[in-house]
């Protein structure tokens, strides 16, 4: 943690709680402010063919700015009340840089 922050929607000096679920992914983009977004990959059975298909999907993040990520790091992030029109999760904690 870079410290305090007076962010209302920081999970950890702010009001905002986490419910529902707990996903890991990549960021990929941390070009805005307080805002990042992470690349989720999971696999899905395809019954015709007996495989399974590799897919990924792109959630928008709210980082607090009492926490600092960049490209290419492992997070993990909860899911929370709507934040903004796009953003429903939150940053929780940095797993691998």
């Amino acid at each position: 943690m870079a410290g305090e922050c007076k962010d209302k929607n920081c999970p950890f000096h702010g009001n905002l709680r986490t419910r529902g679920a707990v996903r890991r992914g990549v960021v990929v983009s941390a070009k805005a402010k307080y805002t990042a977004v992470i690349e989720i990959p999971f696999v899905n059975p395809m019954a015709k063919f007996e495989r399974f298909v590799k897919k990924k999907s792109k959630i928008h993040v709210h980082i607090p700015p009492c926490q600092t990520v960049k490209e290419g790091d492992f997070i993990e992030v909860g899911e929370c009340r709507k934040i903004s029109k796009t953003k429903s999760h939150v940053f929780i904690k940095k797993i691998k840089a």
